[in-house]
């Protein structure tokens, strides 16, 4: 597996992509775990070379602080993506992807009007800037992204088709540690109460969810949506942020169960400063 730590490096690297070989791409911000490694191994399964960025974007963050203290963690990163079959691992500098200010603005269609659109300002446009970056650099057939991220993976989906690009974006599921929490980057910064704790969000909307369809949705989505705050917040480590019912394809949020027949329930939750993202299928 080679390490590309600028662009010429990764150029050099890219040279043995033969022409009618399959690339695929897995962006990532780094502090790798087995969700992100899930990912990897799909491209390894889909394609004939892989391609794996990391780096941490600083147009994506709206809170410096959140940028500052996010975990790097190169070197065991790379040794994860090694043994998941990666061959090509880019981890560019600032002005490798931004070599000039990216002045563009993207319009999502109103895709991040609910959500973590109007919680973080600017933040699917950073995501945008970074990953439309890497399409051009890496030119993947395929790029993967995770379901935990549903608005974002939506986002992506939409400004790749406006913009004509040909690659094939590949959802892949949501990876759940044995105790239900999904994986992310920022688990680690939890401490072991919080972590103790977090769990509590999923199970709060699997078993919520469940409880609505035995009853045949006769729950209104306010009171559902109720239900599903006060069962995380009655763990006094969470402190829930938001839980909408959003159409799964426009992601428009929902006031009646009639609007739609697919239907994503997502939610941010505070442990401690810690802010963790979920989301599950409600039909």
């Amino acid at each position: 597996m080679l390490v590309a730590k600028n662009i010429n490096e990764f150029r050099k690297g890219y040279e043995t992509v033969r022409p009618g070989m399959k690339v695929g791409l897995v962006p990532t911000m780094g502090a790798l775990h087995q969700g992100h490694i899930s990912l990897v191994k799909k491209a390894v399964d889909k394609c004939d070379f892989v391609i794996v960025s990391v780096f941490v974007n600083p147009t994506q963050f709206n809170n410096p602080e959140d940028l500052r203290t996010y975990p790097r963690t190169l070197e065991a990163d790379c040794e994860l993506l090694g043994s998941a079959g990666a061959d090509l691992v880019f981890a560019p500098q600032v002005e490798d992807i931004y070599p000039e200010k990216d002045e563009r603005v993207f319009d999502f269609e109103g895709l991040d009007k609910y959500g973590e659109g109007p919680r973080r300002p600017g933040h699917f446009n950073g995501v945008a800037q970074v990953v439309t970056r890497l399409f051009d650099i890496a030119k993947p057939d395929y790029a993967f992204f995770g379901e935990k991220d549903f608005q974002q993976l939506a986002i992506i989906r939409n400004f790749t088709r406006k913009l004509g690009n040909k690659i094939e974006i590949v959802p892949c599921e949501i990876c759940r540690g044995e105790d239900g929490l999904a994986l992310s980057s920022r688990n680690m910064l939890l401490n072991a109460a919080q972590r103790a704790a977090a769990p509590h969000i999923f199970a709060t909307l699997d078993s919520e969810t469940k409880k609505l369809a035995e009853d045949n949705f006769n729950m209104s989505v306010d009171e559902f949506l109720k239900r599903i705050t006060d069962g995380i917040n009655s763990n006094p480590e969470l402190e829930c942020e938001y839980a909408e019912a959003v159409d799964s394809d426009d992601l428009h949020r929902i006031a009646s169960w009639d609007e739609s027949e697919h239907i994503r329930l997502w939610c941010a939750v505070y442990a401690g400063k810690v802010r963790l993202i979920d989301n599950i299928k409600v039909r």
